[in-house]
């Protein structure tokens, strides 16, 4: 029997709801550094994708962003490599985090673009702010594809490709997590 029109709807916004939360508690760790529980919600295949962003001329976007497995990327990492990364930032002598950033991740725009019975593929737009020292600003803007994993009642990141706007990166380093 098909659901009626109204339960459907109830069922989307639920969906979006649940994935908002999500999105909220991992934001929550990240500035609150606590980057070993942010490991707990990325599945153990996690492919964390960031392709770098070239200038096209009008109307030549296929190219807009580097290719995987052809081009040079920003980042291309399992979760073994995300892994090694926060332990070397929790060293405390990791000298590109040291003193370590200040961060505060927002996002909009949620989309959830598809759903099966144990995944999601989301679309959000993000903007990052951080600072370090006392004249170290950066701004990360753009884009992120997930593939959210359902895992009883809440998810993990199974992948994240992110696609920066910026074509030149002003910071003086890429150590954050997006």
């Amino acid at each position: 029997m098909d659901q009626s029109p109204d339960k459907a709807l109830m069922d989307q916004i639920l969906v979006r709801y649940r994935v908002e939360q999500f999105y909220t508690m991992e934001a929550e760790l990240l500035d609150g550094r606590q980057f070993e529980a942010w490991l707990d919600l990325l599945a153990d295949d996690i492919r964390y994708w960031m392709p770098v962003t070239r200038n096209r001329n009008f109307g030549e976007w296929d190219g807009e962003h580097t290719n995987e497995g052809e081009d040079l990327n920003w980042f291309d990492e399992g979760k073994f490599e995300l892994e090694q990364r926060v332990k070397q930032i929790m060293t405390g002598i990791h000298w590109a985090e040291e003193p370590v950033s200040r961060t505060t991740h927002m996002f909009s725009n949620l989309q959830v673009i598809d759903e099966s019975a144990d995944t999601l593929l989301t679309r959000v737009r993000f903007l990052i702010y951080r600072n370090r020292n006392e004249t170290e600003t950066d701004f990360f803007v753009g884009k992120r594809h997930d593939k959210l994993r359902r895992i009883g009642e809440g998810f993990e990141v199974a992948a994240r490709e992110i696609y920066l706007d910026q074509s030149v990166l002003q910071a003086k380093n890429l150590t954050i997590f997006f």
